[in-house]
């Protein structure tokens, strides 16, 4: 396996991840202290997106440098381990995908001053959707650590 695949794909893994710790941890309690409620909506809708499209490539350098991982790993005692790791990418971007797509329609409906359709589109992302991908992240780093024999 190269070295810098693993690199990428580390490196890929937390960027997303971090920068989803980031934004759950320091940003989003921040952002409550803001009263006016289409201003803290409409950096919250900025805020994601940029996060988001951060991420985006990230994402796909992380993918393709797990196919290549696995693909070098297949057969192997490790094989299983490989597999439940990148099932959990899997599901983190469905789930960011999911995101995505809410965020977007929030920010056209905020543009068109349907805040509180926009608000009712991204409300479950900082207590369950960004947990649940930090949460899967978490985990799925915690297990290529195990991969590399540490």
């Amino acid at each position: 396996m190269n070295g810098i695949t693993v690199f990428l794909h580390v490196i890929s893994a937390i960027v997303w991840v971090g920068g989803m710790i980031a934004i759950r941890i320091a940003v989003h309690p921040i952002m409550q202290s803001i009263e006016n409620p289409a201003i803290k909506l409409g950096k919250t809708i900025e805020i994601i997106g940029r996060l988001f499209n951060l991420v985006i490539p990230f994402i796909i350098l992380l993918l393709v440098t797990a196919v290549i991982m696995a693909l070098t790993l297949k057969g192997s005692s490790l094989y299983k381990t490989v597999l439940i790791k990148e099932a959990i990418w899997v599901v983190m971007v469905i789930n960011f995908t999911f995101m995505y797509t809410r965020r977007h329609k929030a920010s056209k409906l905020f543009v068109r001053g349907d805040m509180a359709s926009a608000k009712a589109l991204i409300a479950l992302f900082p207590n369950v959707l960004l947990p649940i991908n930090i949460a899967l992240g978490l985990v799925a780093l915690y297990l290529g650590i195990t991969l590399r024999g540490l």
